[in-house]
């Protein structure tokens, strides 16, 4: 099942697609998920984004890219947070020629086989997003306050920002490369997983098609969660702010609207 925003003609199928994978420590988790990756959709090629992890993370993704011609690996300088990392692989990755641009976790929270679907949804979408807040979306092994966090600050991004879109923090997702091109990126300065509602609304306020494709999303069972109160504070300081001004333009759309038809009736 999936949620449109709009409708559009169905793509092409024989495209280049990319996924990237943005990691910092994540030692223990990247080997599994580029192993099921590869298994479960093999003709797509693989961007580790590495912040220049201390554990050697960097490292691990070297030793997988020597091996395997369609893994790659970007080494930044450090860590800058997920929304650099990404920008950083949107521009290799655009640079390159790719159609499709996938953004997916280390950790296994995002499992490789839901990919197909993913890409499946793009025939007629140019963004899709893997959502766990729409009919068969589910969420294993949180704690009821992770549920409730995540449900309420997704709410919260809908009703300040009027996106019909139920899972605007997910952080599974695909992209078509003109679509990137469309939403501009030049001035996209949100960072931590306020990235992903940023873009989601410049999707939205692009008149692009977005839509939702379930997922199970799983916790991490391997290395340290990078949620931290400092992360939340910066998505609720930015989606307020975003939602402020998307509201009070509507305001003074209304009140425009009122004077001219004032107008009119003089």
């Amino acid at each position: 099942m999936s949620r449109d925003v709009t409708s559009r003609e169905a793509r092409p199928t024989n495209e280049r697609v990319v996924v990237l994978i943005p990691t910092y420590n994540e030692r223990e988790a990247l080997p599994g998920t580029l192993d099921r990756l590869r298994a479960e959709v093999p003709t797509v090629d693989i961007v580790v984004l590495d912040d220049n992890s201390p554990d050697g993370t960097g490292a691990v993704a070297d030793a997988y890219a020597a091996r395997d011609p369609q893994i790659h690996v970007l080494h930044r300088e450090g860590k800058e947070g997920l929304g650099r990392a990404y920008l950083h692989g949107f521009a290799w990755a655009l640079a390159q020629g790719y159609d499709v641009l996938v953004e997916m976790d280390a950790d296994g929270s995002h499992q490789p086989t839901h990919l197909p679907d993913i890409l499946a949804a793009l025939s007629d979408a140019d963004v899709v997003i893997g959502s766990r807040w729409v009919r068969g979306g589910a969420v294993r092994n949180w704690p009821l306050h992770r549920k409730a966090l995540s449900v309420g600050g997704n709410l919260y991004t809908r009703v300040m920002l009027g996106m019909p879109v139920h899972d605007a923090t997910a952080g599974y997702r695909a992209y078509r490369a003109d679509a990137l091109v469309a939403i501009g990126l030049d001035d996209v300065a949100s960072e931590g997983y306020c990235f992903q509602v940023d873009l989601t609304r410049r999707a939205v306020r692009a008149g692009l098609t977005v839509r939702e494709v379930p997922i199970t999303f799983v916790e991490r069972e391997l290395g340290s969660s990078k949620m931290s109160p400092d992360v939340a504070r910066e998505s609720l300081r930015r989606i307020t702010r975003w939602g402020l001004g998307y509201r009070g333009g509507q305001v003074r759309d209304l009140v425009g609207r009122r004077g001219r038809w004032h107008d009119l009736a003089d």
